[in-house]
This record gives structure tokens, C-alpha cells and sequence, in this order.
């Protein structure tokens, strides 16, 4: 494209620069992830115990810490709405690039009409109401503020994350009157290889647990989505997505330590509302029914802050033209109104099969692919790279991000051992996605390098603002 081409072409795909702060961006990383402290994790005590858990949970903490803050790095270093397909895109060219942006939109599209589902259960239990009206009615409201402008929707998103957390406070300061450490062990020991008390199904469990203790950090990794609307993304967006894991790291200790220590981890292990059942099983009825309706906040606050995820993704991903380039156009609101639109039509229909687990799990495979190609990236922009700026470096370098590597390659098979029917459509997913890419997207990209890119990219921004 020539440099007036570059001009207009961008011109009509513009995000609102400067809304954003640290603070506002680690409240987005919590809003991401906060649904998972209510439910799902607990499912994990079913397939390895307590003990197994807990040691699949501590295993996901520190992948999770060690990839937040290899990213942390590549998001000061290269400040793009793209996020982890920004990074690969430096780091492996067009295709390793386009493949991890590919990975991450399985996992943003499929968590949302997840959540969704999950949602229609948590209102059926209050009104009696389900089923697509309800999936609908959330994927308009929802949207529909977001379309309203990126700073609208962030404080609507603090506001709903705030009072999640409310909650899960509130329950732990209740539940540490009754924690009694014998009960996080009255899972029945079976036959398994390696059971004990402490791991009562054996290694295998602690194996299959891992996706579900991914829940209580997953999707922590889309703050640097945000990169284009922070106020100084060198500074704001390091500080928010750490101090967004830092906040994760305490509201999961909470949870996974009181809740079954309070009510029995057997019992917890099967519970679609864990804190729910848990303040009720210790006789604190009256706030388990506040509980529940702050936890559809939290249900809610991730649902709505993927959203804006996703349309980030999708908005990079086609302005750089791996999408179709009509989805990059914004609105005088410089909102990405067609990202915004047909990922969630996509979701809603993914949501109509009311596999809420199913779509999880296959989110879960998207997003362990896509941590493994990030901090790979990292490596390789460390080695290939050493002189690009970076205003922040990870503590440990590449060993921090080849912990991440590791233990991301291990989460991926995790899911296979807990479900291989996820494992095996998302992999039909991507195989159809790559296809996308190498059959017709590749021979169509608007700059052949990220370097040409963000070079076109920053001389267009100049353009523009010199003739506003």
C-alpha cells in the first residue's frame, strides 16, 4: 500500500488511544477470570481429590505466573491490540503468528458461550427463565454497552467484577469460622496407581485436574489485548496483568483452600455452585442467596470483559488482514462494531448446543496451544532480538518463559485425558482455520513483516494526527 492507501486505510480502524490506566487493566484481567472462582475448579477434586488438586493447581499458578510475566515483557516491548498474535507475529513470522491469534480466538469465542450457558443455569435458578431467549438477551445487553465505547464498557466491567469479588470475600471470612483441615481429605482412597489419603485417585487425577484448575486463572493472558487503549502501554499494561495474577493468586487460595475445608471436599467435588453449597452447608443461608446472585456478577464479568477481548483479537487479526479486512472498521465511537458482532453471533450459536462444559474444555485446548506458541515467542524474540526495547524484563528470562512452555504442553494433554472429544474438535477447528490462512489470507496480508506493520501502522497514526 502506498503511504495515503496506509493513511485511509487506517484511518477507518481506529481504537480509542489513552482510556485506560494500570489500574483499569488489572481490573480487566480479574474481570476475564473471576467467573472461575465460583464454579468449575471444584470439579478437579473429583477427578484427583483434594491433595491431587491442590498440586494441579499449584502446577497451573506457576505456569500461569510464569506466562503473565514473560508476557508482561512482550506487551511493553510491542504495544499492539493483537496481544499474543502480535508477539508471535515478531517472534515466527506470518504463520506462527496468525496460528497463536488462531489459538486464542478458539478459546475467546467458545469460553463466552460457555459462561453464557452457565449463566442461563444461575438465572433459571432465580426466575425459572432458560434457554436461547435468555443466551440472546445477554449477547445484546452486553454487546450492546460495548458498542457504547471502550471506556463506558471498562468501568461497567469494574463495577460487576467488584462486586464478584465482594463475594468471595465475604464467603471466605464466613467459611474460616468452620475450616476444619480433616475435610479436605474425605474423598474415598481407590485402587489407583500412586492413591493415598492425600491423593485418593492417584496421579492420574492430579492429571486430569489440570484443566479445571486452568479455570481459576484462564484467560488472565488477554490484558495485553488492551495494549492500543492504555494510557502508557510500556508501563499500564505490565502493571495491570500483574497485578491483575497477584489479586487471581489470593481469590484462588480463598477458594480452593476454605471452600472444601468448610463444607467437605467430597461434597464440593460435585457442586454446580460451590459457594453456594458450601455457606449453606454451614448454616449461613442468607448470605449463600446473596452469594448466588453476585456470582452470576462473576459469570457476568467474564462474559462481558471476553467479549471486549475477542473484538481486540478479531479487530488485529483483520486489520492486518489474516480476517476479513471489513471486521478491522471502527465506528466514530472508535469502536470495532463488526468484531464486536460476528464472533458473538458465532458463540451464540455454539451456545444453542447447551454444552457449557464441552465448550470450555474445547476453550481450555485454544488456550493451552496459544500459551505454548507465547512463551515460545518470548524465547524466541530473546534470542533473535536481544536489542528490542523493553521498558520491563521477566525476572528469570527464558527460563521463566520455558516453565511456561513445559507446563502449558503438559495442560494441553490434560484435557485429552479428561475429555478427547474437546481435544479432538478444537483440533478440527484449527486444522480449518490454518486452512483459511495458507488457502487464501496469507497471499492477502497488508504488510508482509510486523515490522512493516507497526512502521505502517505509527506512520499512518502521524498522518492522522497531523491533520486533526
Amino acid at each position: 500500500m502506498s503511504t495515503n492507501n496506509n493513511t485511509e486505510y487506517l484511518a477507518k480502524r481506529q481504537l480509542k488511544r489513552g482510556t485506560a490506566g494500570w489500574l483499569l487493566l488489572a481490573g480487566l484481567g480479574v474481570s476475564y477470570v473471576i467467573s472461575g472462582d465460583f464454579a468449575g475448579w471444584n470439579f478437579g477434586i473429583a477427578e484427583a481429590g483434594w491433595g491431587g488438586f491442590a498440586i494441579a493447581a499449584i502446577l497451573m499458578a506457576v505456569m500461569y505466573l510464569a506466562l503473565v510475566l514473560s508476557l508482561a515483557e512482550m506487551s511493553a516491548a510491542i504495544p499492539a491490540a493483537g496481544g499474543g498474535y502480535s508477539f508471535a507475529r515478531q517472534a515466527m513470522g506470518p504463520a506462527g503468528g496468525y496460528l497463536t491469534g488462531l489459538a486464542v480466538l478458539i478459546e475467546y469465542v467458545l469460553a463466552p458461550a460457555a459462561i453464557v450457558i452457565f449463566i442461563g443455569s444461575a438465572v433459571e435458578a432465580l426466575t425459572g427463565f432458560n434457554g436461547p431467549w435468555v443466551y440472546a438477551a445477554f449477547y445484546l445487553v452486553f454487546v450492546g454497552i460495548h458498542l457504547a465505547g471502550v471506556g463506558e464498557a471498562l468501568k461497567v466491567m469494574m463495577v460487576i467484577s467488584g462486586l464478584a469479588v465482594l463475594a468471595i470475600i465475604a464467603t471466605a471470612v464466613v467459611l474460616i469460622t468452620n475450616f476444619d483441615p480433616a475435610r479436605l481429605f474425605d474423598v474415598p482412597v481407590t485402587d489407583a496407581v500412586g492413591a493415598s489419603e492425600f491423593l485418593p485417585l492417584g496421579w492420574y487425577g492430579v492429571w486430569a485436574a489440570l484443566p479445571f484448575a486452568m479455570w481459576l486463572f484462564l484467560a488472565v493472558e488477554g490484558v495485553p489485548l488492551a495494549a492500543e487503549e492504555a494510557k502508557d502501554p510500556a508501563k499500564d499494561v505490565p502493571k495491570g496483568i500483574i497485578g491483575a495474577m497477584i489479586f487471581l493468586l489470593f481469590t484462588a487460595l480463598l477458594v480452593v483452600v476454605l471452600v472444601p475445608g468448610a463444607a467437605g471436599a467430597n461434597a464440593m467435588g460435585s457442586s454446580a455452585v460451590p459457594l453456594v453449597d458450601a455457606l449453606n452447608a454451614t448454616g449461613n443461608s442468607s448470605l449463600a442467596t446473596v452469594v448466588n446472585i453476585l456470582g452470576l456478577a462473576g459469570l457476568v464479568a467474564s462474559f462481558f470483559s471476553i467479549i471486549y477481548g475477542y473484538s481486540r483479537l478479531v479487530f488485529a487479526l483483520s486489520r492486518a488482514g489474516y480476517l476479513p479486512q471489513s471486521l478491522s472498521i471502527t465506528t466514530e465511537r472508535k469502536v470495532p462494531a463488526r468484531a464486536l458482532i460476528v464472533p458473538a453471533i458465532l458463540g451464540f450459536l455454539a451456545s444453542l448446543s447447551g454444552e457449557g462444559d464441552l465448550m470450555l474444555a474445547m476453550a481450555v485446548v485454544g488456550a493451552t496451544i496459544s500459551y505454548a506458541l507465547m512463551a515460545l515467542s518470548h524465547i524466541m524474540l530473546r534470542v533473535k532480538q536481544p536489542d528490542l526495547p523493553r521498558p520491563y524484563k521477566t525476572p528469570g528470562g527464558i527460563v521463566t518463559s520455558s516453565i511456561a512452555l513445559v507446563l502449558s504442553l503438559i495442560a494441553l494433554t490434560g484435557v485429552y485425558a479428561f475429555d478427547p472429544r474437546a481435544f479432538l474438535y478444537t483440533l478440527v477447528l484449527f486444522i480449518v482455520g490454518a486452512a483459511y490462512y495458507f488457502g487464501y489470507s496469507a497471499k492477502h496480508l497488508v504488510a508482509k513483516t510486523a515490522d512493516e506493520e507497526f512502521a505502517m501502522l505509527a506512520d499512518a497514526e502521524s498522518d492522522l494526527a497531523t491533520s486533526s
